[in-house]
């Protein structure tokens, strides 16, 4: 194929192949994510006391000393439950952007059009994420103002808000979550 021609994007394989993505990153994302968590939580040492941890490498080696390298990916079948989808949906998304805009088989996109065509990934993606990150705020912010819990977890909240006032409870802020495009 010559500078001017590429192949016609294929969305299903692009869904596959962002949904393998997506597991890669949490495979090899989940440990750092693991010991930066225990970090942030350990407990404050009394004066005079060794913390729990040094620092990065030292906590690492306790679990893996400790727990051995499956301590490491602990808790990971959330991320990999919310994460494949999404970056499934964005490469999906991005390759559905395009398709729609090559006329033929072999036209290569303009910037604008890949542009557009990236777009088409942030909107899908965002129709999966958004709800999630309401809900994860009104967690947040419920645990932090120290009042009355109004919510008993991430299941209770979604049904709380669906009760309330729909599924537009559910999606409330996700033109800001997609103009922020994370």
């Amino acid at each position: 194929m010559s500078d001017t021609q590429e192949r016609k994007a294929n969305p299903i394989k692009s869904f596959v192949g962002g949904g393998f993505g997506g597991v890669c990153t949490v495979v090899t994302g989940h440990p750092l994510d693991t010991i930066k968590v225990r970090l942030q939580t350990m407990p404050q040492p009394a004066p005079g006391e060794q913390p729990m941890y040094t620092g990065t490498f030292d906590c690492a080696r306790k679990t893996i000393q400790n727990e051995g390298y499956r301590g490491l990916y602990k808790g990971m079948s959330a991320p990999l439950v919310g994460i494949t989808p999404i970056f499934a949906l964005c490469f999906a998304g991005y390759s559905l952007g395009k398709r729609v805009q090559q006329t033929e088989d072999s036209n290569k996109l303009t910037y604008r059009q890949i542009f557009v065509a990236g777009s088409f990934s942030g909107l899908l993606s965002t129709i999966i994420m958004a709800p999630g990150e309401r809900i994860k705020c009104l967690l947040q912010v419920q645990q932090a103002s120290g009042g009355e819990r109004k919510y008993n977890g991430m299941l209770d909240c979604a049904f709380k808000l669906y009760k309330e006032g729909g599924i537009r409870s559910i999606y409330k802020g996700s033109f800001a979550t997609l103009l922020r495009g994370k």
